[in-house]
C-alpha cells in the first residue's frame, strides 16, 4: 500500500459517512475489485470479495431486523420485500447515490466493460464498504447506513408493487383487464456466447405491452413485465384523470 494515496478515501468517507477511518486500508480494500490486484500483484494483494461476504450478512441481518420489528406480515411477503431491498440493482443505486464510482479501483478492462458488468461492480463494492463500517465502526453505525441508504427505499418499492415477481403481477393484471395471459417474445439476441444481450417483448392479446432487455432471456422477460406493468399503470392512470 506504500504510496497510496489515501485523501480522496478519507474525503469521501467524511462527506458521505461523517467519519474518518482510523484504517483507512478498511475503505479502500472495500473499493478495490479483484481485477485491479490481478493487474497489480506486486503491489496489490487484497481485493473487496471477503468485505462483500461480510457486507452482506450485516445488510441481510439488519434489514431482516427491521422488518421483523416493523411489519407484522408472513414470513413469505418480509422475503419478497428483503430481496426488493437487498437486490443488485438496489445495492448499485446505492452505490452510485454514494458516488463512490470513480474510487473504485478496477482493471482497466473492467472501466471499459458492459453497464451490466460495471452495475454488478458497484453493487458488491456497497456490501464491502458496508462490512467496512462494521469493522471500523461497528454493528450500530452499519446499520444507520444501511437504514440511510437501503431501508428507506421500502416506502417507494411497497408503493409501487415492485417487491412482487413481475411476470405473476402482469398475469394477475392482465387477466383483470384484458382477460389474457402474456406471451413473451424474442424481439432480438446479440453478443458473442458468453455475453449475450436479449430484447423481448411481453404480448398481450398480440399487442405488445414492454420490452425488456437482459443478459439471459429469463431477466429480459422480467424487464419486459416491469415494462409492461407500468403501461398497464398508465392505463389505469388515464382513465381515472
Amino acid at each position: 500500500m506504500s504510496g497510496m494515496p489515501t485523501g480522496p478515501y478519507q474525503d469521501w468517507a467524511k462527506q458521505k459517512l461523517g467519519f474518518e477511518y482510523s484504517d483507512i486500508q478498511l475503505l479502500i480494500t472495500a473499493l478495490t475489485h479483484r481485477s485491479y490486484v490481478n493487474e497489480h500483484r506486486k503491489s496489490v494483494s487484497e481485493h473487496n470479495e471477503r468485505l462483500e461476504f461480510l457486507g452482506d450478512a450485516v445488510l441481510e441481518l439488519v434489514v431482516t431486523d427491521y422488518l421483523f420489528q416493523h411489519y407484522s406480515e408472513p414470513e413469505g411477503i418480509l422475503t419478497s420485500w428483503r430481496a426488493a431491498l437487498v437486490n443488485t440493482i438496489s445495492n448499485a443505486e446505492s452505490g452510485r447515490e454514494l458516488g463512490y464510482e470513480p474510487l473504485v479501483r478496477m482493471s482497466k478492462g473492467e472501466k471499459h466493460g458492459s453497464d451490466r458488468a460495471r452495475r454488478q461492480i458497484l453493487a458488491n463494492a456497497y456490501e464491502a464498504v458496508i462490512g467496512s463500517i462494521y469493522l471500523e465502526r461497528g454493528y450500530d453505525d452499519a446499520a444507520a447506513f444501511i437504514q440511510k441508504y437501503t431501508i428507506v427505499k421500502l416506502d417507494k418499492i411497497l408503493a409501487e408493487g415492485s417487491w412482487r415477481d413481475p411476470k405473476s403481477h402482469l398475469q394477475e393484471i392482465s387477466q383483470q383487464v384484458d382477460s389474457a395471459t402474456p406471451v413473451y417474445k424474442v424481439l432480438s439476441e446479440e453478443g458473442p456466447d458468453h455475453d449475450k444481450v436479449f430484447t423481448l417483448g411481453a404480448y398481450v392479446n398480440d399487442t405488445l405491452m414492454g420490452k425488456g432487455i437482459g443478459s439471459s432471456k429469463q431477466s429480459a422477460q422480467q424487464e419486459a413485465a416491469k415494462a409492461a406493468l407500468e403501461a398497464y399503470a398508465k392505463q389505469k392512470s388515464a382513465k381515472s384523470d
